[in-house]
């Protein structure tokens, strides 16, 4: 058996996974040395590499399937029923058997170009839905607080397994019991039980360390989030690394869920056992989607897996239907919503409007260059799919029509079934444009402010958006303000800002006739009021808030500091939060 086609399809596949896997292992690991050194350029280039890695692994693979078995026995559908069972029996023991899974899944789709989905001959349902395995691995350490929470969060910070020195490791415990004691509930605050417990692991992102876990006592739980930072200003210890220092103390469900946005970067996290990991952050998250969390700690491939399986069932219900997405039509993409799943689906036009001078390319080019960088909470992470298949009566007719009508090299009928043959996915927020129509006047306040301060911090990640109408941002529940349209995104340092001449008119033209030439990559600041605001109202309080947006001074100022390679910080909390909130950084 072992020397059968299907056991050596198998066996090459899972040969493959397990290079991925060791040099996602490696990648991940290195996070704690870039932090001790302060590598902030290598961190990004490692964050870019560990997403690029898995269709790297993905290729390589193929590549050798397609050396070792012909062509008729690698597109035979018996030939993968086999395997799967063998591929099955491989992994049965293994703390990742649900990544080795979806890595069998991308082989498979990779052959087959995304069609043939069916269970029994890749992992649509996972091999172990029905037999959950416990490793017996302990993923966190405990404290009993005995009522000393200074002694506690004393015991978090010197056992958090850094190389660094904290620049006044009192000061940070001082400030971090005081903030507890005003945040904590009465009954774990009271409980001669409380317990402070943290994954062992640390989370690495961008220039922050983050210890996760949470606060138990009086039969409650809070999440427990301790961000520590460089302690720039602080000093260097000894050795000349940097010192450490407590940035702020977290413990609201909703803050913790904006840590692991899915508009943010991937963590950089040893997981030992990613079921059971996941299960623990859900714990601390309980309206996070599963998928959104394998996302979150690099394994964004199996959180599509996680979103397509939570997609199949919600389809099922059949409590709603597919519909055209709320507010301004798209010029380059098709939206539609499930409205029950809290999900955009996007699909690439046929034809733009004429404003639009890009190609189907460019465009997909656009979302691969967000996918890697940055995205520092303010534009959101999706997922490509190819070949999504679904019964024709679960489209609102009028939905169904326009895809047809729009795409229709992309959106098909045959029998009873809609084929799309690519899409991208979302998380649905509100339109801005919609939300302001219909919140308050101090939320307008409110979320305007917000709105410059996404712009502001694109920019800082070198990201400018390019189309920067309302229309293209959206509102989370949370009330942050999120870019989601890619298709003129474009690095900061690609741009070229300039001032307008003092003497020349909206047309560019002079009084005596003459002109001046206006690039492709020419930007006036001083022109984005209208073109942002055709509301006056808006648009004065929005300069009034964010007056530097308008000024092409900053704009290249900013630009400068990204050539001179200054990593600028964002962090994902409030600037009143942090216990010290440093000159020049850019917070939340």
């Amino acid at each position: 058996m072992k020397h059968s086609p299907a056991y050596r399809l198998a066996a090459t596949i899972l040969h493959g996974f397990d290079g991925y896997r060791a040099r996602f292992k490696q990648i991940t690991f290195d996070a704690s040395r870039r932090f001790r050194d302060g590598a902030w350029r290598d961190a990004q280039q490692a964050s870019a590499a560990r997403i690029n890695l898995y269709e790297e692994k993905v290729g390589d693979t193929l590549t050798r399937l397609q050396r070792t078995f012909d062509h008729e026995a690698l597109t035979y559908c018996e030939t993968w029923r086999e395997a799967r069972e063998h591929y099955a029996q491989l992994i049965s023991q293994r703390l990742d058997y649900e990544l080795a899974e979806t890595f069998f899944n991308s082989l498979f789709c990779s052959i087959f170009h995304h069609r043939h989905i069916r269970n029994d001959w890749m992992f649509v349902y996972s091999s172990r839905e029905d037999a959950a395995h416990h490793s017996g691995i302990e993923l966190c350490r405990q404290y009993s607080v005995n009522g000393d929470w200074a002694q506690a969060l004393a015991w978090a910070l010197e056992e958090a397994p850094f190389d660094n020195a904290f620049a006044d490791l009192e000061r940070d415990i001082g400030l971090a019991a005081g903030l507890l004691e005003t945040l904590l509930p009465a009954a774990i605050l009271q409980s001669e039980d409380a317990q402070l417990e943290l994954l062992k692991s640390v989370f690495y992102r961008n220039k922050g360390a983050y210890l996760v876990g949470r606060i138990l006592g009086g039969g409650e739980q809070v999440p427990l989030v301790l961000p520590i930072l460089h302690g720039e200003g602080f000093g260097e210890q000894q050795g000349g690394d940097p010192c450490l220092h407590l940035d702020t103390v977290l413990t609201e469900t909703d803050e913790v869920s904006i840590i692991f946005s899915f508009t943010r970067a991937y963590f950089q996290v040893d997981v030992p056992v990613p079921g059971e990991f996941v299960h623990y952050l859900k714990q601390l998250m309980p309206h996070k989607p599963e998928g959104e969390l394998y996302a979150a700690i690099g394994f964004f491939k199996h959180g599509k897996t996680e979103f397509f399986r939570a997609l199949n069932l919600q389809v099922a219900k059949r409590e709603d239907q597919f519909v055209i997405a709320p507010g301004v039509r798209g010029m380059v993409m098709a939206v539609f919503v499930l409205p029950s799943f809290r999900t955009v689906f996007k699909i690439i036009k046929d034809k733009f409007d004429p404003a639009k001078e890009v190609t189907h390319a460019i465009v997909r080019e656009k979302y691969r260059l967000v996918k890697r960088h940055d995205r520092v909470g303010r534009m959101a992470d999706t997922q490509e799919f190819s070949n999504f298949i679904v019964r024709q009566d679960h489209f609102a007719p009028e939905c169904l029509e326009h895809l047809l009508e729009v795409a229709p090299s992309t959106v098909s009928l045959k029998d009873d079934k809609v084929i799309i043959k690519h899409c991208y996915t979302e998380r649905m927020m509100t339109p801005l444009n919609i939300y302001l129509e219909q919140c308050s006047a101090d939320e307008r306040v409110m979320v305007l402010k917000d709105y410059g301060n996404a712009i502001k911090q694109m920019a800082a990640a070198n990201i400018f958006p390019g189309d920067m109408l309302l229309k293209n941002f959206g509102v989370t529940r949370h009330g942050r303000v999120i870019f989601y349209d890619y298709d003129e995104v474009c690095y900061l340092t690609e741009c070229r800002f300039r001032h307008m001449p003092k003497s020349y008119g909206n047309d560019f033209q002079g009084g005596g006739g003459e002109s001046f030439y206006v690039g492709p990559n020419d930007i006036f600041p001083e022109e984005f009021g209208p073109f942002m605001f055709a509301n006056p109202e808006l648009r004065g309080i929005f300069m009034q808030q964010h007056p530097e947006l308008f000024d092409p001074d900053y704009w290249l100022e900013l630009q400068q500091a990204i050539v001179d390679g200054r990593v600028i910080d964002v962090y994902p909390y409030r600037n009143k939060q942090r216990f010290a909130g440093t000159i020049g950084q850019l917070v939340y």
